[in-house]
């Protein structure tokens, strides 16, 4: 009763011709199409498994970043630079020492000093002295400009954090999708000599031979741009940490979707806490209403004291000079008002900016919590529907194509299909971890 209903499903009701084709696919010699090797892909992607804990693997790239980054180094010792500016705004000028002659007769140095009781030599000492307030409001500008580069290293460290987490998640995607590649060039293969054999005995047109042979140069072909786009990939976080160009690839670990529960509501209200980039636009925006304070001080004016020495012939008495001098701003609609205006159209400028980044933050961590929540749901989708379902379908189109119960273009569809969807899998979970890299950094969390 079987071998009848194997008849019916048989051309020409001949069973005999299942077997020849397998036969024919079994001995057949290895065709002439380009070959994928194992070793044109990165080891770490050989078996498609995860080589440790992805946790540790990319913890261990963001402290060498956070160590070596050579962005996080010259934004720190920028902050460094810009801490020592306090102390220096909040002193006193530097002294000026004096040396006087007075010579009587000619310009001989002590001419005329015991015949002339106006020869003399004189030594002094004199000091600009600001006016009280303006040592301490200089002082004020200084520690906001150092707070506000402080911030920026701080947004600096977040930044290239998210950059590495960023690129680590695209080679997750590109490594993966590299390797369904190569599995797939694998299946093109077998079913291209299936397809070989049975067109031999006449089971199948020779357009199916040539449309398996074209998919096949297809899948070679994209795999050679994903490994481009690997390969900069690569160069990016070389670049990012701090490595020479030539040292070894950067291995990845297996990636999985990170539950994250957070409502929009508590992020704009963490990141309005504790942003970098909000702390640094706040900063600036103080150091304007200090520098608007200063501008105004200075219409009030600074002093000056000196004393002076001078030591006359030993027939006369010596003479002592104080002088107290006063620095009158007399210029002040060529100098002072136009530096009052200018530091006035500054703090506007800075309020507009941090109220402009306030917007841009919670604005960016919406988008990528409206992206977080996206992409939650297509993995869902496609980790517990579609893929399956396509690898079902798969399965099913191969047994029944070698029977001869669908035609070529129906297996090579369900081929395609399955490589597609595993790559959006994929691609869906890396855009899921970089979403959320982003609001990490957006919300000031370093690690």
């Amino acid at each position: 009763m079987k071998r009848r209903l194997m008849e019916r499903r048989l051309p020409n009701g001949k069973p005999w011709v299942l077997y020849i084709a397998f036969a024919v696919v079994a001995m057949a010699p290895a065709r002439a199409f380009p070959q994928i090797a194992s070793s044109d892909f990165p080891a770490l992607m050989r078996d498609g498994k995860a080589n440790g804990p992805p946790s540790e693997a990319l913890r261990a790239l963001i402290d060498e970043a956070l160590a070596h980054s050579p962005l996080i180094m010259a934004a720190q010792l920028h902050w460094e630079a810009e801490a020592r500016r306090p102390i220096q705004e909040s002193s006193l000028p530097d002294p000026e020492i004096a040396f006087q002659n007075l010579a009587v007769g000619n310009a001989t140095p002590g001419n005329g000093l015991q015949s002339n009781n106006f020869a003399y030599f004189g030594y002094g000492v004199s000091q600009d002295i600001p006016f009280p307030t303006k040592l301490g409001l200089r002082a004020s500008v200084a520690r906001k400009a150092a707070e506000s580069a402080e911030e920026a290293y701080r947004a600096q460290q977040r930044s290239v954090v998210e950059q590495v987490r960023e690129t680590y998640f695209n080679l997750f995607y590109l490594i993966n999708s590299m390797r369904l590649l190569r599995q797939t060039y694998g299946e093109f293969q077998r079913t291209t000599n299936i397809t070989e054999a049975q067109y031999q005995i006449g089971m199948a047109r020779q357009q199916d031979v040539l449309k398996a042979q074209l998919e096949m140069t297809s899948v070679l072909d994209e795999e050679q741009t994903t490994r481009e786009e690997f390969e900069q990939a690569q160069a990016n976080i070389k670049a990012i940490l701090g490595r020479e160009p030539d040292s070894p690839d950067i291995a990845t670990g297996a990636v999985e979707p990170t539950a994250f529960k957070i409502d929009a509501r508590a992020l704009d209200k963490l990141a309005l806490t504790v942003s970098p980039v909000l702390r640094q636009a706040d900063a600036m925006r103080e150091k304007s209403e200090a520098s608007l304070k200063l501008a105004h001080e200075d219409y009030v004016p600074d002093f000056s004291v000196a004393y002076m020495y001078q030591k006359t012939g030993a027939r006369f008495p010596d003479y002592y000079m104080a002088t107290i001098g006063i620095k009158i701003p007399l210029y002040f609609w060529r100098k002072q008002t136009p530096a009052v205006e200018q530091a006035a159209l500054e703090k506007e400028s800075s309020d507009a900016q941090a109220y402009a980044a306030k917007l841009a933050v919670t604005s960016q961590l919406r988008n990528q919590w409206i992206a977080v929540r996206a992409t939650g749901r297509v993995i869902g989708i496609y980790h517990d529907g579609l893929v399956p379902q396509a690898e079902a379908t798969l399965k099913s189109a191969m047994a029944a194509y070698q029977v001869g119960k669908v035609d070529f273009q129906t297996l090579l569809s369900a081929e395609i299909d399955v490589l597609r969807l595993r790559q959006q899998y994929y691609r869906a979970v890396a855009d899921h971890e970089i979403a959320i890299a982003k609001i990490r950094q957006i919300a000031g969390e370093v690690r």
